[in-house]
């Protein structure tokens, strides 16, 4: 496929890696040399320096025949134009990051379609349905759900006090038959395993599994987590994602939001609803955050614009005691660090972001997608197609990959965990956890 990229950053340089390893070919377009210098001593990628909104630098990037032009710059305005001139030039599919929720509502959609741009992705909102998702789930260390519901891939990391630990999949299968989920990956030590019967677990592991919701219970008892009954949340930062989380679950939760800055605040009071407590402060302040009552707060979500500051307020809450806190960390590089330090659970608006496009450049139809934070894999949810390869076989006999798992799959809305002798038919949904270098056999397998 041949794909042109607009970015002015990280989310455009994260997918151009991504893509790049996948055998598309890639043009990316980005006003900073200096980026672009990096990433073409990475990849083998052309790289064009330049404002994609311009038409001859369109050309120069050879958008008349492209299969999908992204478009991922900060500035919303800057995507809108970039796709709609794509569009009218040649380019097949068009697909453009927003933030205004206004953009993302059907009728929005279907406008924006006429003036030439495909899909619209809006990373604040999903970043904010995940701490959602994350605060509704709070025994894991992060949660993804597929179709509704009927599976649910969970983290879960280990320690000294999980039933599991020092044991084999092998032995836990068979002490329980009955058992509702799938291990499908190992993070351990900086190194990704897919784990297999022989594999035993260990105090540290980061474990994702695939389970289904009447597992989650079992599955919390074995690891030793038990979910807290969240009564109150304080949120740092009033951007849009502090917003929307609010506004989630201000009707059931208590909530205190602080904010820096007394304009945003003001705005914030309209936007609220009146038992959301906002407070004009600096959330760096430890006086401030006692005097807020940081020591009983049940879940500390810190969403500023800089990284920082959401790693050091969230560890001043993990001193406090505060159980379940949750930064934004916009740098890739600290995601490995945080975790060092006690800090599990985060949100990444460009993992985020490259989750939701890279699907769209799939040769096969993909439902959902999850790139996976701090982990170099993702979760597919792909549906078998009719005369497919993985349609032929029991799953124990399919030619799989080293690098890739099945977990699970969704049947008439119903999910079942993937056993060995489990045959996969025509419309399944089938959710598959693959490393880059297993992504294209993957294809091949869900292909006709």
């Amino acid at each position: 496929m041949d794909i042109v990229i607009a970015g002015d950053g990280e989310v455009g340089f994260h997918l151009a890696k991504i893509l790049r390893d996948r055998d598309h070919n890639i043009t990316i377009v980005d006003p900073h040399k200096d980026l672009l210098n990096m990433l073409e001593s990475y990849a083998d990628l052309l790289t064009i320096t330049g404002d994609s909104t311009s038409i001859s630098v369109l050309e120069q990037a050879n958008v008349k025949n492209a299969d999908l032009l992204l478009s991922v710059v900060h500035d919303e305005k800057i995507n809108i134009i970039t796709c709609t001139l794509g569009k009218k030039m040649g380019a097949k599919r068009t697909i453009a990051r927003v933030n205004n929720a206004e953009y993302l509502t059907p009728k929005s959609k279907e406008f924006f379609k006429t003036i030439g741009i495909d899909e619209l992705v809006g990373t604040e909102r999903i970043a904010a349905n995940e701490i959602v998702n994350l605060l509704n789930s709070n025994a894991a260390t992060e949660v993804f759900s597929f179709s509704d519901g009927k599976l649910l891939l969970m983290l879960l990391r280990l320690n000294e006090k999980t039933k599991v630990v020092g044991r084999t999949l092998d032995d836990i299968a068979r002490e329980y038959p009955d058992l509702d989920f799938r291990a499908v990956a190992i993070h351990r030590k900086g190194k990704t395993i897919i784990p297999r019967g022989y594999d035993t677990f260990e105090s540290g592991d980061l474990t994702y599994l695939i389970t289904r919701q009447e597992g989650v219970s079992k599955l919390l008892d074995l690891s030793g987590k038990q979910p807290i009954k969240i009564k109150n949340v304080m949120i740092i930062g009033g951007g849009r994602i502090g917003r929307k989380t609010a506004r989630s679950i201000e009707k059931d939760i208590r909530v205190k939001l602080i904010e820096i800055d007394q304009e945003r605040c003001n705005s914030l009071t309209d936007s609220l609803d009146k038992d959301t407590l906002l407070i004009h402060g600096d959330a760096r302040d430890v006086k401030l955050l006692e005097e807020e009552g940081i020591r009983g707060t049940d879940a500390f979500i810190a969403v500023t614009n800089d990284t920082e500051t959401n790693i050091f307020t969230c560890l001043l809450a993990k001193k406090y005691g505060v159980p379940i806190v949750i930064p934004l960390i916009e740098n890739i590089d600290y995601i490995d660090i945080t975790q060092t330090i006690g800090i599990d659970t985060f949100i990444n608006k460009k993992l985020i972001t490259a989750s939701h496009i890279a699907r769209f450049t799939m040769r096969t139809e993909v439902c959902s997608m999850k790139w996976l934070n701090g982990v170099d894999a993702e979760v597919l949810e792909l549906v078998a197609k009719k005369g497919s390869l993985v349609t032929k076989k029991v799953i124990r006999k399919l030619n799989m990959p080293d690098e890739a798992i099945i977990g699970g799959i969704i049947r008439e809305k119903r999910g079942y965990i993937a056993i060995g002798d489990f045959q996969i038919r025509e419309g399944d949904k089938v959710v598959v956890f693959v490393q880059p270098e297993g992504v294209t056999r993957i294809e091949k397998l869900f292909g006709c």
